[in-house]
């Protein structure tokens, strides 16, 4: 098959570029212009010879001539590379109505190669990899349409958009040798559903809600102004958010070494209540961050107007997480949507067609009790079994038929929250933000007891903390079930797909007092940070992948019969003509029950709906 390297130039300037807005903003702003791509063809039919490279070729001119130039490529049988497909690729099919047969993206493989250790830009993994210089005539290009050029300038431009294509392409080389199959078709399948949009967003929905949010947020907001003292005092302010069972983030103080609220602007588990499900707490921290308007009001606004621009791209950033999991993307966090938001509701399947969304059902605690071999819990998950009063009824020393409702809830919690390690003064504050209460002394007994039922569970966090010292000492180390997952040397733990859960620059360190912590680097923002790690997170970490591996099969699974448009953690969102999605939806519901090669007796279960929207499913 024939790989096509591309990357298209275009015009930008400090008002209209991908800095200020969207990709998809940017890519169908009534200002865009492409000033000049160039492709590169190689010939990777023969297996035991040398990839067949044609020399790279620029083309400048009006949009009928750029057209004219990328059509002579047979772009339905090859695989399309780029670095940042998503912009190539939005380009390519918004413009030129061109979709190749794959989508292969540099940018995407190095997040899943790489941690934080090497920048995600072309520039910085070339120079990583010693592959060559990237030129810098892209920056005298700023406010510059193509016929603003001089012939020298443009002949300029041309030899930095090739080297661009050359450099991508060398990078793939390497980046390619020992990466999965597996994972280059999620990446492909990943950029379609930003690349190649079918839903389509009811605007009436869309202006009643931000209305009615904007009348909420005034009144709000009026109400908080009354007295600014309790909003900016941390411990009044706390007290607002804990009556709305709103759990307080709190931090330790860098100046003073000791536990305060995190309530600052950089502080990232405030900031994220900006996303919260209920407005009142969103409205709140909007006006003590000074924030001129809530998430929802925000993201609301960016879905009309792009209902005015055409279709809802998702954008999902492939690897966003260091599990493999998805993000949100280009400033649409469709990971996050709060249950029965009207944004769901505006979110409707094309004319003919019906909306399926399906969610594995309890993925992680699945996925937690086969990794530990706790094999009365797999054993009950297996036979449909109702685990939360299960747990219930041990916490509760009663029989399962005589649990009630509020009982099963606590075990709920306790199925789904402390196989992580929790402990009891966090599993109390979690009970609290569902409205639950519990003396400190109760909830230390239930954890007692979560981890005596199931004590395979607790003997896996030892074992994942003696993988942790066998990393930072280079060693490898098998742990939990076996063959599944192990500590590869310095690397990390190596996962089923061949890929890892890394640990940057693991180490040990002390603080003042003498308290020995394991953390390892992090990225926040600019800012490279220790991240305190230890046995139960790093089966966190491990739980998550997996689950990740199975959602990413599944996908791939169903996308063989049927458009798959999104995924949000663990459920997958497609699209199926309406006169058979009952079919389509068995077919679904059959495809996220089929249990992975590497674990065929984890049980797998799933639930899901469809209708005319995706708030309807």
């Amino acid at each position: 098959m024939k790989i096509l390297t591309i990357d298209f130039e275009t015009y930008y300037a400090k008002d209209y570029s991908l800095t200020k807005l969207t990709t998809e903003e940017y890519v169908r702003d009534s200002r865009f212009e492409v000033i000049g791509v160039a492709v590169k063809a190689t010939d990777t039919s023969n297996y035991y010879h040398q990839d067949t490279d044609a020399v790279p070729l620029w083309c400048t001119g009006s949009k009928k001539q750029i057209a004219k130039f990328l059509n002579q490529f047979d772009w339905a049988n090859s695989i399309a590379l780029a670095h940042n497909a998503m912009y190539d690729m939005a380009i390519l099919n918004w413009h030129f109505d061109i979709r190749p047969k794959k989508i292969a993206d540099t940018l995407a493989i190095s997040r899943a190669t790489h941690t934080i250790e090497v920048g995600g830009s072309l520039a910085a993994l070339a120079e990583y990899y010693g592959l060559g210089a990237k030129g810098t005539e892209v920056h005298s290009a700023v406010g510059k349409k193509r016929l603003d050029f001089t012939p020298d300038e443009i002949e300029a431009y041309g030899g930095y958009c090739i080297q661009d294509v050359e450099l991508t392409y060398k990078l793939f080389k390497v980046l390619k040798k020992d990466f999965p199959n597996f994972e280059m078709a999620l990446i492909d399948l990943t950029l379609r559903m930003f690349t190649e949009p079918t839903i389509t967003l009811e605007t009436s929905i869309l202006t009643e809600h931000i209305k009615k949010i904007k009348a909420t947020k005034e009144r709000l907001m009026s109400a908080i102004a009354h007295d600014r003292k309790e909003l900016m005092s941390n411990a009044k302010f706390a007290e607002l958010l804990e009556k709305l069972n709103v759990v307080v983030p709190r931090k330790i103080s860098p100046t003073t070494g000791k536990e305060t609220y995190a309530f600052a602007k950089t502080d990232e588990e405030f900031k994220k209540l900006l996303e919260h499900e209920n407005e009142k707490v969103q409205a709140l921290v909007a006006a003590r961050l000074g924030v001129k308007s809530t998430i929802e009001e925000t993201r609301t606004q960016r879905f009309i107007d792009i209902a005015g621009r055409g279709t809802l791209p998702i954008p999902l950033r492939y690897y966003a997480a260091h599990t493999g999991r998805w993000g949100g993307d280009d400033k649409i966090n469709m990971q996050n949507l709060p249950r029965g938001s009207q944004l769901k509701k505006a979110m409707c399947a094309p004319e003919g067609y019906k909306f399926i969304d399906c969610d594995l059902s309890q993925i992680e605690a699945r996925t937690l009790a086969w990794l530990a071999e706790a094999d009365d819990l797999v054993e009950a998950f297996d036979r449909g079994d109702d685990v939360y009063k299960i747990m219930a009824s041990a916490i509760y020393d009663k029989p399962e038929d005589e649990i009630t409702k509020e009982e099963r809830f606590v075990g709920k919690t306790t199925i789904l929250g402390a196989g992580y390690g929790m402990g009891a003064a966090k599993f109390k504050s979690q009970l609290k933000t569902f409205g639950v209460e519990l003396e400190q002394d109760e909830c230390d007994r239930i954890i007692k007891v979560y981890r005596e039922t199931y004590p395979d569970i607790p003997k896996l966090w030892r074992s994942a903390g003696k993988a942790l010292k066998n990393i930072m000492e280079d060693k490898t180390f098998d742990f939990g079930r076996e063959g599944v997952v192990w500590a590869n040397g310095s690397v990390g733990i190596e996962l089923p797909n061949g890929l890892y859960v890394r640990y940057p620059n693991l180490r040990n360190e002390t603080d003042e007092e003498g308290n020995t912590e394991t953390v390892y680097d992090t990225r926040r923002g600019r800012a490279i940070l220790p991240n305190r790690i230890y046995g139960g997170k790093v089966i966190e970490n491990i739980c998550k992948a997996l689950a990740r591996i199975v959602i990413g099969e599944q996908l791939l699974r169903v996308s063989q019969k049927y458009k798959v448009v999104m995924t949000v953690h663990d459920a997958i969102g497609c699209i199926a003509p309406e006169d058979e999605v009952e079919q389509a939806m068995e077919f679904v519901e059959k495809s996220m029950r089929v249990r992975p090669t590497w674990a065929s007796d984890l049980p797998l279960d799933c639930e899901g709906g469809w209708g005319e929207s995706y708030g309807t499913c």
